[in-house]
């Protein structure tokens, strides 16, 4: 009888309470286990940061900033033209190190070592870094007893001092828009950016029409091409200036126009989606990407014509792309 009114009732022993393996030889009942051997509930686990990498890389950003502004400004007294080496290394430091800062503090959760972008961007965005400080470099040293009017030949040298300081000015202007508008992209977007594309539409996604994005449609990509550009008419390269708007705007035309366009290196730069699973407003080389124009279409496909009227009512701000 007991083991039919137990099994047609519930049993009345606390959840904790495991299965009987023996009876208690003084009163017949099963003794409750102590509270140490009882079952305790596992917290939820959540994968750690990296805290150690993250802090070394901050480090290592932070002392390379110093030392080269520290030798930017020690050349530029001494009139030499090596300042602009340094002083690139420097840009190159504070814009990877704001990558990471603007992204744990506005969105914490993808506060990866990822998010530095040191080396998520590949082998071309590391050589044409490393061809500019070769032509700053090779200027100097290589060609210093060559005649000047050569092709790396500095633009300022070709200029009257007061162009020059001007010349230098638009590049400072040209760093300091670039700069400022993708860092305001990722605060506007706070939460809901990513360096990455997500393809998914999650519940909560919100097209962003208002900030920055009110004015551009991919305000990253417009900041990257015009710092790019900036950085080299800083360094006065005559050949990567050239170079750096030949790739930057053949890239961004095919990513923003195409509508079909072979599979090539992916540049995360800029998107206007807020949402928790799809905004890229990065600066990543992938391996390999989709058409270009596939995050176009699946823009087009969340939000229909709310989009579409979007994009015909803002701008990208690169010359000759709409």
């Amino acid at each position: 009888m007991d083991s039919d009114i137990s099994s047609s009732q519930p049993s009345r022993r606390p959840l904790w309470v495991s299965s009987p393996t023996h009876h208690d030889s003084a009163n017949g009942h099963t003794p409750l286990p102590s509270p140490s051997s009882r079952p305790k509930a596992t917290p939820p686990t959540t994968k750690p940061l990296p805290l150690a990498s993250i802090s070394f890389r901050a480090f290592a950003l932070g002392l390379t900033l110093g030392v080269s502004l520290t030798a930017t400004f020690l050349l530029s007294y001494l009139t030499s033209p090596l300042w602009r080496a340094p002083f690139f290394l420097a840009t190159l430091s504070l814009f990877h190190f704001l990558e990471y800062y603007t992204t744990a503090r506005y969105n914490p959760a993808a506060a990866t070592i990822s998010a530095f972008l040191l080396s998520q961007n590949g082998y071309g965005y590391n050589i044409a870094h490393s061809l500019a400080f070769l032509e700053c470099l090779g200027r100097h040293w290589v060609l210093s007893a060559r005649p000047r009017w050569t092709l790396l030949t500095p633009i300022w040298w070709m200029l009257p001092m007061q162009l020059q300081l001007s010349w230098l000015g638009l590049g400072a202007a040209l760093m300091v828009v670039g700069q400022t508008t993708r860092t305001m992209a990722m605060v506007h977007a706070g939460s809901n950016f990513n360096h990455l594309v997500q393809m998914k539409k999650r519940e909560g996604h919100i097209l962003v029409t208002d900030g920055v994005y009110g004015w551009l449609r991919h305000p990253s990509y417009f900041g990257f091409f015009w710092w790019g550009l900036g950085t080299q008419v800083m360094m006065g390269n005559v050949a990567c200036l050239a170079g750096y708007v030949v790739v930057l705007w053949r890239f961004f035309r095919l990513r923003i126009e195409s509508e079909f366009a072979p599979s090539v290196p992916q540049l995360h730069f800029g998107w206007t989606v807020k949402n928790p699973s799809f905004c890229s407003e990065g600066g990543v080389f992938a391996d390999h990407l989709h058409l270009f124009a596939e995050e176009e279409n699946l823009l087009i496909g969340f939000f229909a014509m709310d989009y579409v009227t979007y994009r015909d009512k803002t701008r990208v701000g690169i010359p000759f792309i709409s």
